[in-house]
Formats: structure tokens, sequence, C-alpha cells
């Protein structure tokens, strides 16, 4: 396949629903160019209560789609399946490069705060899991990592209750059952795709001094770093177009997905596909 044909496929995001639409919002403002295509499987979520196995065989599936449509990149926008299945699906992806959400959290908290406390907020499949504070410990042995799964966050995000007193209410509860210790962070990672929807909040709730970083917005910048060191970028000149694809409840995945994108949605816009 010729470089002009490659550079004109669009980058593929999958996630096991639409909390991964933060990133590809994100990819689109730090790739404005570039066509993009979403797959949530929202047939069969969440991923987080699903065996390790069952996680890699969905995720595979759920590359095998976006190969088949034709894509130069892949952004795995699911906590869960990067912390179960990245190298996985690096294997079948060969040659294609694989972003997933994890390591670009990560590693943007230990360069923002090197050698120092850190809180992950998250839900109770990835807190159990525990990617990021592996992930932090490898690069910053000298850290401290703590989580805490919020997991009521998720649906205020998804119904829209993005800020406000009631948010940031259920948060300061959240937060009221760590320690001393671990409720002083120097950052906080957002290490839920919904998250970043609740950026004010956070924002609100923590102090100057504490770095929130947000997963979506890193994933986004690693994507375009990686785009541009392997030449991949698409040369034309207007917006990039958007594809979205759900394997269940498109009317469901067009409301939601319109909070999360900033748009209107209808269930016209999104395809169903079957894995």
């Amino acid at each position: 396949m010729n470089t002009a044909k490659v550079n004109s496929l669009p980058i593929g995001v999958f996630d096991s629903g639409v909390g991964g639409l933060t990133v590809l919002k994100a990819l689109r403002d730090e790739l404005p160019h570039e066509d993009l295509i979403y797959l949530g499987d929202t047939a069969r979520l969440p991923y987080g209560t699903k065996s390790p196995a069952s996680i890699s065989r969905y995720a595979g599936q759920a590359t095998r789609q976006l190969q088949q449509q034709g894509i130069k990149l892949l952004v795995v926008a699911c906590n869960t399946a990067s912390a179960v299945a990245l190298e996985e699906l690096r294997r079948q992806m060969d040659t294609l490069p694989v972003i997933g959400v994890v390591e670009p959290g990560a590693t943007a908290a230990v360069n923002a705060r090197p050698q120092s406390a850190h809180l992950v907020l998250a839900t109770e499949a990835t807190v159990r899991l525990g990617a990021y504070r592996r992930a932090i410990l490898d690069i910053d042995p000298e850290s401290a990592v703590h989580e805490l799964a919020c997991e009521l966050l998720v649906s205020l995000a998804e119904e829209g209750w993005s800020n406000g007193p009631i948010a940031e209410a259920i948060l300061r509860r959240y937060l009221g059952e760590l320690d001393d210790e671990a409720a002083k962070p120097d950052s906080v990672i957002l290490g839920c795709t919904h998250f970043p929807l609740l950026r004010d909040v956070f924002t609100s709730v923590f102090s100057r001094e504490v770095s929130i970083v947000d997963s979506a917005t890193t994933t986004a910048v690693v994507a375009r770093e990686r785009i541009e060191s392997m030449a991949l970028g698409n040369a034309q000149p207007g917006a990039g177009t958007l594809r979205l694809l759900a394997t269940d409840g498109a009317t469901r995945f067009a409301r939601v997905g319109g909070l999360f994108l900033g748009q209107d949605l209808s269930a016209d816009d999104v395809t169903i596909v079957d894995l």
C-alpha cells in the first residue's frame, strides 16, 4: 500500500462504551485533519466485570472490526482493555501503532510531579487491576501511589450532571475515605475516560498546587506525536470526518455520546455492528 493511501486512512478508537469519546474529542483537537472511526462495544459493557480472558477476546474482536474498516493507528480508549490486553493487541496489529490510555496518563503525572504522591481516581475495575500503580512505579519507583474507586462519578457524567454542588459533594464523600497521607496528593490522575467531563469539579475540590492529569488529553498528545514521528499525517486541508460504531443501543449511545462530544447526535449518526 502506498504512503499516501496509508496516510489517508482513519485513526481507530475503541472503548467498551461511550467513555472513550472524551479521548476521541481530544484527538479531534490535537489532530483536526485526521479522519476518525470510533467503536463502542456497548452490548458487552462494562469490561471491568469480565475475566481477563473475556476482556482480551472482546478487545481483539473490536480491533479486528476496526482493522476491517481500514485504520492506520489504534487508540485503546478503555482503561480495562489497556490494562489487560494492550500487548496482545499490539501483536494483532503487527506493524501498526497501538496506544492505550494508561501509559500516557502515568507518564504525564510523573513528568509533572516526579518522586511525589499520586492519587488515581478510577472505576473499581481499574483500581483492582492496578495498572496505573504499576505504570507509575515502573517509571518512577520513588513515587507513592494511591488509588480510589469513584464509580458513581461515571453515572454523573452520563447523566450530564458534570458540575455543581451534587457532583462536588459526591467527590468529597469519596475523598473522605482516604487516610491522611493519600488525601494530600501532588497529582490527581483522572483514570477513567468519563472523568474529564467533571474536570471543573476536580479543579474546585483540589488545591491549585495539585496537578490534575487528564488521561484523555495525554493520550491524544501521544497519538499526535506518534503520527508525526511516523510521518502518517493526513494531508487533507479540511477537517477530518467521524464515523461512530456501536454494538447495541444507538439511541442511548447518541444521547450520552452527544454530552461527551459536546454536539448533538441522533441514532442515525451511529452504525450498529456485530462483532
